[in-house]
């Protein structure tokens, strides 16, 4: 399992939070999503074998939550 935690700057509410965690469970390989809309933070779980990082960012940007470059 992988784990990353990244700053997503247009998370402003709950329904931000339910729309990018219910998008990257969809995701096959995903064990766990965990966003935060006063820290603008979300950490996320997933199988590293079957799903790459890369893959998460994708969606992010495709459901137009990009995460912030670190």
């Amino acid at each position: 399992m992988e784990t990353k935690t990244f700053r997503v700057p247009n998370i402003t509410c709950d329904h931000c939070v339910k729309t990018i965690e219910r998008e990257l469970s969809e995701l096959e390989g995903v064990a766990s999503v965990q966003a935060d809309p006063q820290t603008q933070g979300v950490t996320v779980e997933w199988d590293g074998t079957s799903l790459s990082w890369e893959q998460v960012r994708h969606l992010l940007e495709e459901i137009h939550y990009p995460p912030e470059d670190q």
